[in-house]
């Protein structure tokens, strides 16, 4: 186990005493408590102590890192939590169903209404068959809220460099960060460290998915038909993610950086642009200390985003009952609307209700995203080991230890051995 894991489980283990009723219900998430969703848990969690006070909750934090890597060691122990976030596709949900270490939750999505509450594309990564592949079969998991993905930016950067509108296509985007450069700003904050180092994987996914088709993704998210890695999308958006990165934009010295120091970055004046999702959506409105706004990739025909992480059941789990109550705690109107006000984006939540405006209209986006079905997905999801394997290709690339061409070469290896093509 990981340092951080392993603190969990040993508080988790040996924490405070239990309840009245001798229960204790463990609840292991990885959520940064200042976050729109950390929030609506801690609601959750007040709703869900006041209904069950003879019940002492241990409401453990590790990290998303951290519980990824040791996943099926912590499920398959003998004294594993009750309910668990974990993080969706067939890489790693998909791996966990299939093995067993995740109960079925396909009656009670039915009986509680979770399946009217988390519909189509927010729904895909929700189920996995047999073989531990999305979109069919039974449920393992429940998503609270949905992501997608943007550029958060600093207006006066912007101003300052002589741009006055938001660019609406690729190249104008190109031109503006030409403009950034051009008066000595670094346009976009970044990170390509292989932990935590997600904003390089995002800007290339990005530049795929804005040329693909909505059948071109789902068949290399859902590995449905063969996906050719060298040609149409895959290789545009490479070979302009190599050009990003040979131009200057998204800055140098990356492979030592996590998202956490891009964000951080940007925040202190370092950077025009942060591409990042909605869950830095609070920290930003809380903390830049300038004037700033948002935008998705200018042009792009799909939008990287998903549902969110998944609640799931252990299989092992001693307290079944009491985690199918949690997660349909976290989706009543009490808890998804604290989300929302947050700028959580919310899967049951009232977008109407939103009182401040900025963070209404960031939601009614994502609400147009989902109903045009144009979100992407991430590009981590299909097969097992993928996250990691990406990560060092962008580290490399970020380097320029590795061009286009092999990485991409490297990729239609990887793919086609872990998916079975």
């Amino acid at each position: 186990m990981t340092t951080a894991l392993a603190a969990v489980m040993l508080t988790a283990c040996g924490g405070s005493e239990a309840g009245d009723s001798g229960t204790t219900f463990t609840i292991v998430q990885y959520e940064n408590p200042t976050s729109a969703q950390g929030q609506g848990w801690q609601k959750a969690l007040e709703i869900f102590r006041a209904k069950h006070p003879d019940v002492t909750v241990e409401f453990q934090q590790t990290s998303f890192d951290a519980f990824r890597q040791n996943a099926k060691i912590t499920l398959s122990g003998n004294d594993v939590p009750d309910v668990v976030e974990f993080n969706k596709g067939n890489a790693d949900g998909g791996q966990l169903a299939a093995q067993g270490l995740l109960e079925p939750l396909t009656e009670q999505a039915g009986k509680l209404g979770w399946d009217q509450k988390v519909t189509g594309s927010m729904a895909a990564f929700a189920k996995y068959d047999e073989e531990g592949r999305a979109g069919s079969g039974e449920w393992y998991g429940v998503p609270n809220i949905g992501e997608y993905v943007m550029f958060y930016y600093n207006k006066a950067k912007f101003q300052q460099a002589g741009i006055t509108k938001l660019p609406t296509t690729l190249a104008e985007f190109e031109a503006a960060m030409d403009k950034l450069k051009a008066a000595g700003e670094l346009p976009i904050s970044s990170s390509a460290n292989t932990s935590q180092g997600f904003n390089q994987m995002w800007i290339w996914y990005s530049l795929v998915s804005a040329n693909a088709s909505r059948q071109q993704i789902d068949d290399f998210m859902f590995v449905r038909n063969p996906v050719d890695f060298h040609s149409g999308p895959w290789r545009q958006g490479t070979e302009k993610f190599q050009d990003w990165i040979d131009k200057g934009y998204v800055g140098s010295k990356l492979g030592g950086l996590s998202f956490e120091q891009a964000t951080v970055n940007f925040l202190s004046g370092k950077a025009a642009m942060l591409i990042w999702n909605n869950g830095e959506f609070a920290r930003i409105r809380k903390d830049a200390k300038f004037d700033w706004g948002y935008f998705t990739l200018p042009g792009a025909g799909l939008s990287m985003g998903s549902s969110g992480h998944l609640w799931g059941v252990p299989a092992k789990a001693d307290n079944k009952d009491l985690a199918y109550d949690w997660i349909n705690t976290t989706l009543s109107p009490e808890v998804q609307n604290v989300i929302g006000q947050q700028g959580g984006l919310p899967l049951a939540g009232d977008t109407s209700k939103i009182t401040d405006r900025t963070t209404r209209e960031f939601t009614q986006r994502f609400d147009q995203l989902v109903k045009a079905d144009t979100l992407s997905f991430y590009p981590d999801y299909p097969v097992p080991g993928f996250l990691d394997f990406i990560q060092n290709h962008m580290q490399a690339m970020s380097n320029r230890n590795e061009k286009a061409s092999g990485y991409l070469d490297a990729l239609q290896k990887f793919y086609e051995s872990g998916s079975g093509r």
